[in-house]
């Protein structure tokens, strides 16, 4: 039976945001002054007052600042968006679980999904890391990562190669097996770290079977209130704000919704493709 820490009714961390910077189309990065001991992985609620609390991953985190990253796609992010400098959020959290940190990774972002894997990079030694979006313009984070070994993926070849993150992935995994080496090659990727639309999550996982590479996913779902109490994060019995937001390899095995079905905002379960219909956020 799932243990809930019932005396989550601490207050917000009001914090005025002291940076705000563009990232790409209709993505934006705020900085708050924060010395909060923070795991990759790990998320706030972050509250705009008069506006709603929504989560979000640590997409920065240097001594004493924390930065969130948002793209629009509803009131919500469009609240987001127009923060600047001098404005003011609320933070609960951090919350969940995070990121195992273990060398021979790689990983894998869709879209936004690279800020919630950004700070995870930072702390990795030398991974190697797969982007994609749908073009250039919607990519982040391309001049904080340039001295990394990275390769971008865009559905339109506007920058990096032309293709799917997935198709990277699985020939990244099979140049790392063809290697003519011992198991104590220190080259050979032996985790692969993710983020992004869940179709493509999935079929990360499934090809990290396929050439037995341990796999951790970092999940999204709707939350209102980050520590399992209103049940819209639910997972086949699990709660993705406490049991997760990052699960393993055998935990996913476990999780027959992942990659097909989700909660609305009223707990009703729905297809993905619903889910990620237009819709309020």
């Amino acid at each position: 039976m799932l243990s809930l820490e019932l005396n989550k009714t601490e207050m917000p961390k009001v914090l005025p945001i002291v940076g705000a910077v563009r990232e790409g189309k209709g993505q934006k990065t705020v900085f708050v002054k924060c010395n909060d001991d923070v795991k990759p992985g790990q998320f706030y609620m972050v509250w705009i007052p008069g506006i709603d609390a929504k989560p979000f991953a640590v997409s920065y985190k240097s001594k004493g600042e924390l930065g969130f990253t948002s793209q629009i796609v509803g009131p919500f992010t469009a609240e987001f968006d127009r923060l600047e400098k001098g404005d003011k959020v609320g933070l609960f959290g951090p919350y969940g679980n995070s990121f195992t940190l273990k060398e021979n990774a790689c990983v894998v972002a869709g879209g936004v999904g690279m800020s919630s894997v950004s700070t995870l990079i930072d702390f990795l030694k030398n991974p190697e890391i797969i982007y994609g979006a749908r073009s250039k313009e919607h990519l982040i984070y391309t001049k904080r990562f340039k001295n990394k070994r990275i390769t971008y993926c865009t559905d339109d070849g506007s920058f990096g190669r032309k293709g799917f993150t997935t198709e990277a992935l699985e020939e990244a995994l099979k140049n790392s097996n063809n290697k003519k080496s011992s198991k104590k090659d220190k080259n050979k990727i032996k985790i692969v770290y993710t983020c992004g639309p869940e179709v493509m999550m999935k079929k990360v996982a499934e090809i990290c079977e396929k050439y037995k590479v341990g796999c951790e996913v970092s999940m999204e779902r709707h939350m209102s209130c980050g520590f399992g109490i209103c049940g819209k994060c639910a997972l086949n019995g699990k709660f993705v704000c406490v049991d997760g937001p990052v699960f393993n390899a055998k935990e996913l095995k476990k999780l027959s919704d992942f990659g097909k079905e989700a909660r609305l905002k009223s707990c009703r379960k729905v297809p993905l493709s619903e889910y990620h219909a237009p819709k309020a956020h």
